[in-house]
């Protein structure tokens, strides 16, 4: 969901199971640092696999995503997931924030409209949106 939804670390460890709405396929994404929050769509494989995962657990805690003790996550649980998982890729340099920027590149390259990508990643002002279009050689298609 970081990825998908473009989430910081601290945005995915603060979401609430009262934040989805899995009738309608949303997901209610409350920004950080003055973001703009917003209501994002969740996609079927996604869906799918939130329903299973809510499914299988037994608690009755208020956040999505728990550690095996019953707790929110931490931020320091997350680093060390996402580590753990590029180590087994064999990726280097890969912490939860380059899953949010991939989202921003993925969009742009994808040939998503800058203002979408802004408001998709709770961005009030379009500077830190912009870099995300740069390289994005779609946005050149179609010139000539």
């Amino acid at each position: 969901m970081i990825y998908r939804h473009g989430l910081r670390v601290s945005e995915a460890i603060a979401l609430r199971k009262l934040d989805l709405n899995l009738v309608q396929s949303r997901v209610w994404v409350e920004r950080l640092k003055n973001g703009l929050s917003v209501e994002q769509p969740i996609a079927g494989d996604e869906l799918r696999a939130i329903k299973r995962y809510l499914n299988m657990r037994t608690d009755n805690l208020p956040w999505l995503f728990i550690s095996e003790r019953e707790q929110p996550l931490t931020r320091q649980a997350v680093n060390y997931i996402i580590k753990s998982a590029a180590k087994r890729c064999q990726l280097v340099n890969v912490h939860p924030h380059t899953l949010r920027h991939s989202c921003g590149y993925y969009l742009a390259n994808k040939g998503a409209d800058l203002r979408l990508i802004q408001d998709y990643l709770g961005h009030r002002d379009p500077k830190h949106t912009v870099h995300y279009t740069r390289i994005a050689g779609s946005r050149f298609e179609g010139f000539w």
